[in-house]
C-alpha cells in the first residue's frame, strides 16, 4: 500500500540524500499513474498525477497538444512547476513554458547559437578555459570541485553565449542559486533572499537588454532583442520585454545549474568506484558513453509538469482536462524496464535512452553544449589526474526540482612527471 512508503514528492527533504529510489520503485511497480494527494508541503494545496515509468513519461512528453506546457482545461495558471504560475506572466511567456507554434518559432531563433557548427567554433576557447581551471585546481591539490570547476566552466560558457561580461558572471550564479535552491523556503514559497536575488537579477537584465537593443553583437541576447517573429507565432513582431527578460533568467539557470550538477555527479560516481577511473584512463574511447551515463545518473532536472488539455486514460486511470501531470524524469532514468541494473553506474551502458534532456519539442536546447562541457572537463582530468579522493563532506542542494550540489571537496593526485 502507498502508506507503507513515504510518498511526498513535494517535500524537498525527501531528496536530501539523492534520488528517493524506494519511492520511485514503488510508484513504477504499483502505481505508474499515481494521484498525489496534497500534503502540507504541496504548493497550492492541490493534487496532481505522477508519471514515473520511462515509457509513460516518454509517451506524455511527445503529445504536446494533450499535455501543455502552458495550461489546460479551465485552469487559470499553469507552467512547468508543480505550483501554478500565472499565465501571461510566466506560463506562456517563459520559453520552456510555451507551446507551439510560438515555442517553435522562438526555438528556431536561438538554435543557431548552440548548433554543432557554432560549438565547433567555440570549442577551442572553451578547452582553453577548462585547462586553466583544471591547472589551477591541481596546483591547490584540494579544491571544492563544484565551485571551482564544475560551476565555473558552464558559467563562463553561458556568459559568453548570452553576451554577459565575464566579470559579471558570478552575480548570475549567486542569483540563480538563491532562486533555485530551497535552502530557506519550500516549493511555491519565496524568501527574502530569493526575492532580493530575483529583483537584482531583473534589474541587471533590463540594463543588459537595453544595451543589446542599442548595440547588438554576435550573441544570443542580441538575437532575442532584435528578432521579428512571423504572424503565425501568435503574435508576430518582436518578443515582448517580459519574454526577453524571462529568456535571460531561464538561460542563466539552465546554462549553469544543470551542467555543473551533472559534472559533479559524474565525478562523485567515479569516487565511489575508483576502478572506473582507471578504466577510462586506459581506454579513452569509453568517454562518450561515460558522459551519457553521467547525465542519466545526475538527472539534474528532477521533474517537469504539464497540464492536460483533454481527457486521457493510462494504466486504467482517467486524467481529466485541467489536471496537473508531473513527469518525473529522474524516476524514468532509473526504470529497470528501460535500463539494465539502473542503480549501477555503468560507463559502458549501451543503449542509454536517458531523458536527462527531456524529449519531444521541448528537448533541451543546450544538450550538445552540456555534452561538450562534460567531455572537456573529464578529458582534461584524465590527462592530468591519476586518482581522486574525497576531501570533505559533499553538500547537496535542498530541492525536489533540481538535483544539485552546493559543495564537493576533493583531492587530486596528479599524474607523475
Amino acid at each position: 500500500m502507498a502508506n507503507e512508503v513515504r510518498i511526498d514528492l513535494t517535500d524537498p527533504d525527501l531528496f536530501a540524500d539523492g534520488p528517493p529510489h524506494s519511492v520511485y520503485e514503488y510508484l513504477r511497480d504499483e502505481a505508474p499513474v499515481y494521484w498525489h494527494e496534497p500534503t502540507s508541503n504541496t504548493p497550492g494545496d492541490e493534487g496532481f498525477w505522477c508519471l514515473t515509468r520511462h515509457e509513460d513519461v516518454n509517451w506524455a512528453v511527445r503529445q504536446p497538444d494533450l499535455f501543455s506546457s502552458v495550461s489546460g482545461g479551465d485552469r487559470g495558471g499553469g507552467g512547468t512547476l508543480i505550483e501554478d504560475l500565472p499565465t501571461g506572466i510566466a506560463a506562456g511567456v517563459l520559453f520552456n513554458m510555451q507551446d507551439d507554434p510560438r515555442h517553435r518559432h522562438v526555438r528556431r531563433l536561438v538554435t543557431p547559437s548552440v548548433s554543432p557548427g557554432r560549438l565547433r567554433q567555440i570549442r577551442a576557447g572553451l578547452a582553453d578555459r577548462c585547462a586553466t581551471l583544471l591547472d589551477e585546481a591541481l596546483e591547490r591539490e584540494t579544491c571544492d570541485f563544484l565551485v571551482e570547476v564544475a560551476a565555473e566552466l558552464p558559467l563562463q560558457a553561458i556568459a559568453s553565449l548570452l553576451g554577459v561580461p565575464q566579470e559579471d558572471r558570478h552575480f548570475l550564479l549567486d542569483w540563480a542559486d538563491a532562486t533555485l535552491d530551497y535552502d530557506d523556503h519550500n516549493p511555491g514559497e519565496t524568501s527574502r533572499r530569493s526575492l532580493e536575488a530575483g529583483a537584482a537579477m531583473s534589474a541587471y537584465c533590463a540594463r543588459l537588454l537595453e544595451e543589446k537593443r542599442a548595440f547588438p553583437a554576435d550573441d544570443m541576447l542580441s538575437v532575442i532583442t532584435t528578432a521579428e517573429l512571423p504572424d503565425d507565432a501568435g503574435p508576430g513582431g518582436p518578443l515582448s520585454d517580459l519574454e526577453q527578460q524571462m529568456f535571460f533568467h531561464l538561460l542563466v539557470a539552465a546554462g549553469s545549474e544543470t551542467t555543473r550538477n551533472s559534472i559533479t555527479a559524474g565525478l562523485l560516481a567515479m569516487l565511489d568506484r575508483p576502478e572506473l577511473w582507471e578504466t577510462l584512463r586506459a581506454d579513452r574511447t569509453l568517454l562518450p558513453a561515460a558522459v551519457e551515463e553521467m547525465l542519466r545518473w545526475a538527472s539534474s532536472t528532477v521533474y517537469n509538469r504539464r497540464t492536460a488539455t483533454g481527457g486521457a486514460e493510462r494504466h486504467g486511470r482517467l486524467i481529466r482536462p485541467g489536471d496537473k501531470v508531473v513527469l518525473w524524469w529522474q524516476a524514468a532514468n532509473f526504470d529497470e524496464r528501460a535500463f539494465a541494473d539502473p542503480l549501477t553506474f555503468d560507463i559502458r551502458r549501451s543503449p542509454n535512452p536517458h531523458l536527462a534532456f527531456g524529449a519531444g519539442n521541448h528537448f533541451c536546447l543546450g544538450a550538445n553544449l552540456a555534452r561538450l562541457e562534460l567531455t572537456l572537463v573529464f578529458d582534461g582530468l584524465l590527462d592530468r589526474v591519476e586518482s581522486i579522493e574525497p576531501a570533505g563532506v559533499v553538500e547537496r542542494t535542498r530541492s525536489n526540482k533540481h538535483a544539485g550540489f552546493r559543495h564537493a571537496p576533493v583531492r587530486f593526485r596528479p599524474v607523475a612527471g
